[in-house]
């Protein structure tokens, strides 16, 4: 188990099936497992394939979930070891909520988890979630704005 920051805590696999005390969110976000989280646990499964590109829209779904706990509450993301997938999320919640440079969130993950290894094309996978966000803001900014008259 590695803590990356207060509220954001990356782990594995044992790690999601026994969490820690003072742990209140999980997400897995391992295809190939599944945990039975105990009721009190906040869970999301958002499963990611191992060693492979991620879909955009999984990895913003995977980003909103975070937010939606942050920074309030402590959150184990896993994955099965703890460096790939899990890893990925949170370099691109740093990227996406914290406005990290890519380069600077990576830097950031791997200093408090050693053995850290992004997925590939994460950094082209992030830039389409932020341009998907890009995107819902200004629709929802639009949809606010009073009708022109004719």
């Amino acid at each position: 188990m590695h803590v990356i920051s207060d509220a954001l805590i990356l782990g594995n696999i044992d790690e999601a099936r026994n969490p820690m005390p003072g742990i209140a969110g999980l997400l897995l976000v391992a295809e190939e497992f599944s945990v039975e989280p105990p009721a009190w646990l906040d869970y999301e499964y958002i499963p990611f394939k191992e060693f492979s590109a991620v879909d955009p829209l999984r990895l913003d779904r995977a980003v909103a979930w975070l937010e939606a706990r942050a920074p309030g509450t402590r959150t184990l993301v896993c994955c099965r070891a703890g460096m790939g997938r899990s890893a990925s999320v949170l370099i691109a919640y740093f990227c996406c909520n914290q406005g990290l440079p890519y380069e600077e969130a990576v830097t950031f993950v791997k200093a408090r988890r050693p053995g850290a290894m992004p997925l590939p094309q994460l950094q082209e996978t992030i830039e389409n979630v932020l341009k998907l966000r890009s995107q819902r803001a200004g629709k929802k900014a639009g949809s606010t704005s009073v009708p022109r008259a004719l």
